[in-house]
C-alpha cells in the first residue's frame, strides 16, 4: 500500500493531501524517505567524475524531496494540532534526524568536493547566485564541523544529537505546562472583564470540557485578564502560573535542560574553534559580534529604564489611590496602564475591540499586498489539517504566485505563540515550484472573532513573514525566502507592521463588529496617538530578554542558568514591576532550538532598519508610493539570501540607520 505522504500529490497546488494522511504514516515515510535521501548523499559523494557545480551542489540541492514532503507535513501538525501520538513521534524523530543531517554535514567525501570547488571558484564561471550558494554550502560544512577529525568529529555528533532531543522536550514541556493549567472563574469573578475577555473565557472553557469561564495560558486570553480584572488575587494567581511554564517542578521542569543546551552549546563552539558560543554564532549575522550587539541593546535599555521608572510612579499611585499598598507588582502594571491609557488617551480597549474584526483585518493585510506587490487573494476550498484553517491562492496579473493558508485561533493542541513557515518554498531548480505558506496565531475564537491592537499588529507581522516567502524570486531553495541572516528575517516582518497605522487603512477596514460602521475619526485619532503608550515597558521586558539571552552564550555556561538569569537582571537594575518577556524556563525562541539562540536581539535589529525603512516611503509618495514598494520587492522580498543581508540593505535604502530611528519610533527620545 502506497504512503499517503509519498505518493504524488494529486490535490489541488500539489498541497499536501492531508484528509488521507495518518499519524500511523509518519514514521514509515520518515524512515523511507531517509534511506532514499541517503541513496543520493552517497551517489553524490561517491561520483567518480571530477566535481562540479551541476553534480555536487546542484545535486544537494535536488536531493531529499520525499524527506522535505515528510517533514514540512509532520512539523506542521506537530506545532499547530499535536496530540499523544504526534508527540511521541517527535521525541523520536529529533535524534533520529539530528543524526541524518549530521551524517551529512560531516561526510568527508562529501565535503571533499565542495571543498574542492570552493578553491576553484574563481575559474567556475558561475553565476552570482551560485557563487552564493557555493559560499554558503562551503560555509555549512565548515561550520557544522566537516572539517574535524577522530574524537572531535565523533562528539561533535553526539553534541548535535542530544541537543536536538533536548530541544524538543524543552517544547513539550512547555506545551504540556499551557495545555494543562487553567484556571475556573465564577460568575462573580467575571464582574468588570469586557466583553470579549468573557466570550473568549467561555470559548476557552468550552475548548477544555469545562462548564463555565476559564483563564487559560494562551497569551490572547491572560493578557486582557491581566489588564482588565479588577482582582487582583485572580491576576496574582494568573500572572505566576504564566510565569511558571516550564519551572513547576516534576516531568515538564526545563531549568535542567536548559544547563545542560547551554553547557552543549559551549562545547560545541570550542570544539570549532570559537571562544563562545555567541562568538561561533553572530559570525553569519549582520551583527557579526557579541559587542556590536550588546551595544545596541544598551543605547535602548537605558532610555527605556527611565521611561519605565517614570510610568511606574505614576502606575503606583494610580493603585494608591485605589486603596492597595506595597509596591507595585508584575500582576498589576497591565491593570493600572489599561486604566491610564483610557484616562489619558480616553481610549478603552474594551470600545476599540469591536472595530478590530479578524476577518476584516486579514482583508486588510490582502488589500496593501495588492496596492503595493499587485497580489489577489482568492478563497480555496481544499481540505487542511484543522477546521480552523483558510486557504487562499495568490496571483498577479493572472498569475499563480503561491498558496497561503491561515491559522488563527489558539487552541490546546497549537503551541503559543505566533509563525510562519513554508511547507513548500519557492525554488526554480530542480524543477519551479511556487510557494505553500502558513501563518500560525493563537488569536481567541469569538462569533465574530475579534482582535486586540497588538493582536492585529502580530496579523500583519506574521503576513510580512509571509510576503518574504511568496515574493521570493531565486534559483536555489536554499537561499529561498526567509533563508537569510536571523537578524535580518524580521524586517520584512517588522517592516509591514507600519501599515497597520496607516490612517486610510484603519478608515476602510476596522469597522465595528454589529454595526459595520468605520472606526469614527476621534477614535482612530487616538489610536495612532497612543501607538507608543506603555513603551518603557514593552522594551524593556524585551530588551531584558535579549540581554540575557547573550549573557548566557557569551562566555562560559553558566552551572545554573536560573542564577545567571538573576545575577543579569539585578546587574542591569530591572524594574521590580516588569518581568522578563521570556523568563528561562519557557525561553522557547532560545531552548527550542538553536533559530534564536544569541540571536533573540534580531528583533531590535531589524527594527532599527524597519523604522528607516517605512521612512523611506514617507519621505517619497506616502506609504504605497510605487516606486518605493517595487525597491523594497527587487532588493529584499524576492531576493531571499542571495546576497548579504547589509548589501540588500543598501540595494533598498543607500545607506546603513542608527538606532535613533527606532527610539523615535518607540517615543523613547524626542522625535
Amino acid at each position: 500500500m502506497t504512503n499517503s505522504i509519498l505518493s504524488d500529490w494529486t490535490t489541488p497546488f500539489e498541497l499536501a493531501p492531508f484528509a488521507q494522511i495518518s499519524d500511523d504514516d509518519f514514521a514509515p515515510a520518515l524512515d523511507q524517505a531517509m534511506a532514499a535521501h541517503n541513496a543520493e548523499i552517497d551517489a553524490i559523494a561517491a561520483n567518480t567524475e571530477a566535481p562540479s557545480f551541476a553534480n555536487t551542489v546542484e545535486a544537494l540541492e535536488a536531493a531529499g524531496e520525499d524527506l522535505n514532503k515528510v517533514l514540512s507535513v509532520f512539523f506542521t501538525v506537530a506545532g499547530a494540532d499535536s496530540n499523544p501520538k504526534r508527540e511521541e513521534l517527535q521525541r523520536a524523530f529529533s535524534p533520529k534526524l539530528a543524526a541524518h543531517f549530521a551524517a551529512i554535514s560531516s561526510n568527508k567525501a562529501l565535503f571533499s568536493r565542495v571543498a574542492d570547488l570552493w578553491d576553484r571558484r574563481d575559474g567556475l564561471d558561475l553565476t552570482e547566485e551560485q557563487a552564493r550558494v557555493l559560499m554558503l554550502s562551503h560555509r555549512g560544512f565548515v561550520r557544522a564541523g566537516a572539517a574535524l577529525e577522530g574524537d572531535a568529529d565523533a562528539r561533535m555528533q553526539e553534541i548535535k544529537s542530544r541537543l536536538a532531543t533536548l530541544g524538543t522536550s524543552f517544547t513539550q514541556n512547555l506545551l504540556a505546562d499551557e495545555r494543562d493549567w487553567y484556571m475556573d472563574l465564577s460568575e462573580d469573578d467575571l464582574h468588570g472583564l469586557p466583553d470579549f475577555v468573557v466570550d473568549a473565557a467561555r470559548a476557552a472553557g468550552k475548548e477544555k470540557g469545562v462548564d463555565g469561564p476559564v483563564v487559560t495560558l494562551s497569551r490572547s486570553i491572560i493578557v486582557p485578564f491581566l489588564q482588565f480584572s479588577p482582582r487582583r488575587d485572580l491576576r496574582e494567581k494568573a500572572y505566576r502560573a504564566w510565569t511558571a511554564r516550564g519551572a513547576n517542578g516534576g516531568e515538564t521542569d526545563n531549568r535542567e535542560i536548559a544547563a545542560e543546551i547551554l553547557t552543549l552549546r559551549q562545547e560545541r563552539a570550542q570544539l570549532l574553534g570559537y571562544d563562545s558560543f555567541a562568538d561561533y554564532k553572530l559570525e553569519t549575522e549582520m551583527a557579526r559580534t557579541p559587542g556590536r550587539v550588546r551595544d545596541l541593546l544598551m543605547q535602548v535599555w537605558e532610555p527605556a529604564t527611565a521611561q519605565a521608572d517614570a510610568d511606574a510612579e505614576v502606575l503606583t499611585e494610580m493603585m494608591q489611590d485605589d486603596g492597595v499598598n506595597g509596591p507595585l507588582e508584575a500582576w498589576d502594571w497591565r491593570y493600572y496602564a489599561e486604566k491610564r491609557r483610557k484616562a489619558e488617551h480616553d481610549l478603552d480597549e474594551a470600545a476599540l475591540k469591536p472595530y478590530l474584526q479578524l476577518d476584516r483585518m486579514i482583508e486588510a493585510s490582502f488589500a496593501c499586498a495588492n496596492r503595493l506587490f499587485g497580489l489577489e487573494f482568492a478563497p480555496l476550498d481544499v481540505p487542511l489539517y484543522h477546521p480552523d484553517c483558510r486557504a487562499w491562492e495568490v496571483t498577479r496579473n493572472g498569475q499563480h504566485v503561491a498558496v497561503f493558508i491561515g491559522d488563527y485561533f489558539a487552541r490546546g493542541s497549537k503551541r503559543s505563540g505566533a509563525w510562519c513557515s513554508a511547507m513548500r518554498a519557492q525554488a526554480k531548480f530542480p524543477k519551479v515550484q511556487a510557494p505553500v505558506v502558513i501563518n500560525v496565531c493563537n488569536f481567541a475564537k469569538g462569533d465574530p472573532a475579534l482582535l486586540s491592537y497588538d493582536d492585529a499588529r502580530t496579523l500583519f507581522h506574521e503576513f510580512g513573514h509571509a510576503l518574504h516567502q511568496m515574493l521570493s524570486n531565486v534559483t536555489y531553495e536554499s537561499i529561498s525566502g526567509t533563508s537569510v541572516a536571523r537578524d535580518f528575517v524580521e524586517l520584512p516582518s517588522q517592516l509591514y507592521e507600519h501599515w497597520l497605522e496607516v490612517p486610510e487603512v484603519l478608515a476602510e477596514y476596522a469597522t465595528h463588529a454589529e454595526t459595520g460602521e468605520p472606526m469614527p475619526q476621534e477614535m482612530l485619532a487616538k489610536v495612532l496617538n497612543a501607538a507608543n503608550f506603555d513603551q518603557g515597558f514593552q522594551t524593556v521586558e524585551y530588551v531584558a530578554s535579549a540581554l540575557v539571552d547573550l549573557a548566557f552564550h557569551d562566555g562560559a555556561a553558566p552551572a545554573d542558568p536560573m542564577v545567571k538569569q538573576a545575577e543579569m537582571l539585578a546587574e542591569l537594575g530591572m524594574p521590580h514591576a516588569i518581568g522578563m518577556r521570556h523568563a528561562t524556563p519557557h525561553f522557547a525562541h532560545v531552548f527550542a532550538g538553536d533559530g534564536y539562540s544569541s540571536g533573540y536581539y534580531s528583533y531590535m535589529w531589524s527594527e532599527v532598519m524597519d523604522a528607516d525603512a517605512f521612512a523611506a516611503f514617507e519621505e517619497a509618495g506616502g506609504a504605497f508610493d510605487a516606486e518605493r514598494a517595487k525597491a523594497l520587492e527587487d532588493n529584499i522580498l524576492s531576493t531571499g539570501g542571495s546576497r548579504e543581508a547589509e548589501d540588500l540593505y543598501l540595494a533598498f535604502r543607500g545607506r546603513l540607520p542608527g538606532v535613533e530611528a527606532l527610539l523615535k519610533g518607540r517615543g523613547l527620545i524626542a522625535a
